[in-house]
């Protein structure tokens, strides 16, 4: 049934395509068509010159025939609608280009990029996660895109969080392809036995419910004391990683709202407020939210991607409560980059733009990983905003921070886990653990080992 639902929807945006994006791209389209076909035709040119033309890339090919090399990390479902559905309409529309997709494990894969590129051996475009796109852009490795055809229209149409984390050094290395949000993932089973009825909306509520909890139930589930899972609580409530630019954490890592808002995080902990699969422990978040043992969990839309019908009927999503800085959440993501080595950027940028399209957008969305659009007007689009949960999400967005746009980002990570760790473990206090890393960050962020 959902293969049927999907397919309907696939084959509206298709014809879409057929109608406003096929026929003028290629270079042995038929020019005889034809008055009503002409008028189409112009109608597509000029909607594509205002840009606004979303179902195709909006760029004419007149280069030689060539197969340009694309590395991802899509899974299953997302994988099956890249190659069933985006490569072929897409080949369809630029017969003279051919996409080898060839799908990558995560593991160990950054040094798989340095490798191959080293080698000569690497691809022509990469969806990869949106933590490597400076490190990279440093070294020298991708290439800008800032001046290439059609960035600057589609620049306005996309959300400032998951499109800065293309940038680096002044310039633009990339696109983001999809966008990702962990928000809140709440017990109906919980909910009734608490006897509430409707989620609720601060962490103030949240912590007021703790003496009606029973044995083995606590309220948040933090899938791990460390950057990630983390950053959504300790944004809320005040902390910080950086100054705004990125550029300084002493001062800001461990200001008297960070130190604040990792105590606050340690004592709810030690009340049980925080459940054990914060440390590791059982139960784990998903099967405490169907058993009723935790209230709510960050999740993020890939929760919902599993076929256990009878255990997701037992959650709901919401947004996330609000502590004394909001509602806020942390922002992931793939961005789609070239790499300088390549010697088809121009067919590699004619196919990163038809997956920033209409088309290719609203079919992961739809379809695959329920994938949320970065393109504000296809995400806010009512075909898309019809996927289970997907509204929720987008809106959980608007209160998105980023990782921090650094090359040394992953290193940055870790201390930060680090430090979380000592304290939640009582092996440091919140005060003297923060302290520790803020100079040191301050050594990554200017670019020095640490």
């Amino acid at each position: 049934m959902k293969r049927k639902t999907l397919a309907v929807s696939l084959s509206a945006i298709l014809a879409a395509s057929v109608l406003f994006g096929c026929g003028s791209n290629s270079k042995s389209g038929d020019t005889k068509s034809s008055s009503n076909n002409g008028s189409a035709s112009a109608s597509a040119s000029e909607a594509s010159n205002a840009g606004s033309d979303t179902s195709g890339s909006g760029i004419q090919y007149d280069g030689d025939d060539v197969t340009i090399t694309y590395w991802h990390t899509h899974g299953d479902s997302e994988e099956e609608v890249l190659v069933d559905t985006i490569i072929p309409e897409f080949e369809k529309q630029y017969p003279n280009i051919h996409v080898d997709a060839v799908r990558m494990p995560y593991d160990g894969l950054m040094q798989q990029i340095i490798t191959s590129l080293s080698s000569g051996t690497g691809p022509d475009l990469m969806r990869m996660d949106i933590i490597w796109v400076p490190e990279l852009a440093e070294m020298g490795a991708l290439a800008a895109v800032d001046d290439l055809e059609g960035f600057a229209d589609l620049k306005d149409n996309l959300y400032e969080g998951p499109l800065s984390t293309n940038y680096y050094n002044g310039k633009y290395y990339g696109l983001p392809l999809n966008t990702n949000c962990l928000s809140g993932v709440y017990s109906k089973t919980m909910m009734e036995e608490l006897n509430i009825d409707s989620i609720p909306t601060t962490y103030d509520e949240v912590v007021a419910l703790k003496d009606k909890l029973g044995s083995d139930q606590y309220l948040i589930a933090c899938e791990g004391a460390n950057s990630w899972a983390m950053a959504p609580l300790f944004h809320s409530l005040g902390g910080v990683y950086t100054n705004e630019d990125y550029t300084k954490a002493s001062g800001y890592v461990n200001s008297e709202d960070s130190v604040k808002a990792l105590e606050t995080i340690v004592e709810w902990y030690d009340e049980g407020i925080i459940g054990p699969c914060f440390t590791g422990g059982k139960p784990d978040a998903a099967n405490g939210l169907y058993d009723g043992n935790y209230l709510f969990s960050y999740q993020g839309p890939w929760f919902f991607t599993n076929d256990d019908e009878e255990n997701l009927a037992k959650v709901e999503v919401g947004l996330l409560p609000a502590g004394k800085a909001g509602s806020l959440t942390v922002n992931g993501g793939e961005d789609l980059v070239m790499f300088e080595s390549s010697d088809k950027k121009e067919a590699s940028w004619v196919f990163a733009m038809f997956l920033m399209s209409e088309f290719s957008q609203t079919a992961q969305a739809v379809g695959g990983g329920h994938l949320i659009p970065t393109v504000k007007t296809i995400a806010e689009s009512e075909e898309v905003q019809a996927v289970p949960n997907m509204s929720t999400y987008i809106e959980q967005l608007e209160g998105a921070v980023s990782r921090t746009p650094s090359p040394a980002w992953e290193k940055i990570s870790d201390k930060l886990s680090v430090a979380f760790q000592s304290a939640v473990l009582h092996e440091d206090t919140a005060q003297s653990a923060l302290d520790k890393i803020a100079p040191e960050l301050d050594a990554l962020l200017a670019g020095e080992a640490s």
